[in-house]
């Protein structure tokens, strides 16, 4: 199995551009000591019907994401788990464009996975596909804040009202079968 790892050059995972996952297949290429590419999808699942064909690409998941155990299930005769690490993620923080005029966001775009860290008096909680998507949604008034990382609230120039820290997470790797030598 350990080499299947070896010959993976590219990694397919949650964009957009400062995801979770995104730092994480960074930190997957760093420690097994080399550079590899990382490609950038709305969803998981997106990004696994995008590296069918390629033996030398594995899709990157975080443990929380919603729906991980169909993503994996529905995919059993196309991809195979072949390693599991624990990463921090980025500090996870609320966040608004004004906490000075909006101290308590009404309505918080945030993706599923964190939607425990929404306060209990906001009102509307709106889902998307990413941390980064709910910075977005936020900067560009769609909802008044959002449940996101530091690096997209700050990427997007948003205030942190409530900062919950780095969270250690788990992140699987998902080979190709067909990429698999067989022992």
């Amino acid at each position: 199995m350990s080499n299947s790892i070896e010959t993976i050059s590219i990694l397919y995972t949650l964009g957009p551009a400062g995801t979770n996952c995104e730092a994480a297949a960074y930190e997957w290429f760093s420690r097994h000591g080399r550079q590899g590419k990382v490609e950038l999808y709305p969803t998981l699942e997106a990004a696994v019907e995008a590296m069918k064909g390629y033996d030398s690409a594995a899709l990157l998941a975080c443990v929380v994401y919603p729906e991980l155990h169909t993503l994996v299930f529905s995919n059993l005769k196309h991809l195979k788990l072949i390693d599991c690490f624990i990463f921090p993620t980025h500090n996870m923080v609320l966040a608004s464009r004004d906490s000075s005029r909006v101290p308590k966001p009404k309505t918080v775009s945030t993706h599923p996975a964190p939607q425990q860290l929404v306060p209990s008096w906001v009102v509307e909680c709106r889902f998307v596909n990413s941390n980064v998507q709910a910075a977005l949604d936020c900067a560009a008034g769609v909802t008044d804040g959002c449940i996101t990382t530091i690096v997209a609230a700050k990427a997007v120039k948003l205030q942190i009202i409530e900062d919950y820290g780095p969270i250690p997470m788990g992140f699987t790797i998902h080979a190709p079968v067909n990429s698999l030598i067989k022992d």
